[in-house]
């Protein structure tokens, strides 16, 4: 394969890389914007099924040192170690993503917890 080919094929999986690692962001970031949600509702069997599902996220990142799996994949492609390299987020989020997301979750989880408390 010459190089231009090659670098081709790089950029085209880092593309599918990027798509997939954004699509799987939008997935968890609306997990845990839905959870308060569901728990202002009363609905907290759904707020603790949208809570384990993060709680999955999170077990795979302390795994791999608080990074995503998939950065290190991107990482095979390209140079680029922006803090958005491997997603389609803005850089702005991409580099504080785990710590405005972790408050999110810690702190819906803690309300989730106070309304149900309140609730029995």
């Amino acid at each position: 394969m010459d190089e231009t080919a090659h670098a081709a094929t790089a950029r085209a999986r880092l593309r599918t890389i990027k798509i997939a690692h954004t699509v799987i962001w939008a997935l968890f970031a609306g997990c845990v914007v839905a959870i308060p949600v569901a728990a202002w509702f009363q609905h907290f069997r759904t707020a603790a099924a949208l809570a384990a599902v993060v709680l999955i996220e999170v077990i795979i990142l302390l795994a791999n040192r608080f990074s995503c799996p998939l950065t290190a994949v991107a990482a095979k492609y390209t140079e680029d170690r922006q803090p958005n390299f491997d997603i389609y987020l803005p850089r702005w989020l991409a580099r504080y993503n785990k710590l405005n997301f972790g408050t999110l979750y810690v702190a819906g989880v803690a309300f989730t917890l106070l309304l149900w408390w309140q609730s029995q």
